[in-house]
């Protein structure tokens, strides 16, 4: 069977909002750019006809990729707003103990974690030891580069 993936509710929203988009934007103009490259002719050399069937197949890929993240997706409820608990979907701010750096991390599943954007899993090393704690609890994580204390400054 194939592995459960882990979403909030927002997550599946975007994986929703994109597979609508798909179906009902992309998928029809690439089948008007297709027929209206078949009507100049011989397809053999028609670079506009070949673009738009690969892009066809691409999209076509993408829509049962996201299908199939859908039929596996597990929602987990966000957590409760002033619990102070951290959950999924919370809004974390920690202080690094060593070097009194702070930072502000979501709490998101795998496929939705975006590090960049702060958006981090809690399957990763610092979203897994931050789950079910407390504001000024602290935590210490293992990471590549040694292990680093965190204190929890605030849970949103």
């Amino acid at each position: 069977m194939a592995e459960e993936i882990v979403l909030t509710p927002s997550g599946k929203k975007k994986i929703e909002d994109e597979l609508e988009h798909l179906r009902s934007v992309e998928m029809p103009a690439l089948a008007v750019r297709i027929r209206e490259a078949r009507d100049l002719g011989d397809l053999s050399e028609n670079f506009d006809y070949q673009d738009a069937k690969r892009q066809q197949g691409f999209i076509g890929g993408r829509i049962a990729d996201l299908q199939a993240m859908l039929e596996r997706a597990m929602i987990v409820p966000e957590s409760v707003p002033g619990s102070g608990i951290v959950g999924m979907g919370s809004k974390v701010s920690v202080r690094d103990t060593e070097f009194d750096d702070e930072f502000t991390y979501t709490l998101v599943g795998s496929y939705e974690a975006d590090p960049i954007n702060d958006l981090i899993s809690v399957a990763s090393p610092v979203g897994a030891a931050l789950m079910g704690k407390k504001v000024g609890e602290t935590v210490t994580v293992a990471t590549p580069g040694g292990s680093m204390t965190l204190e929890i400054l605030s849970v949103e």
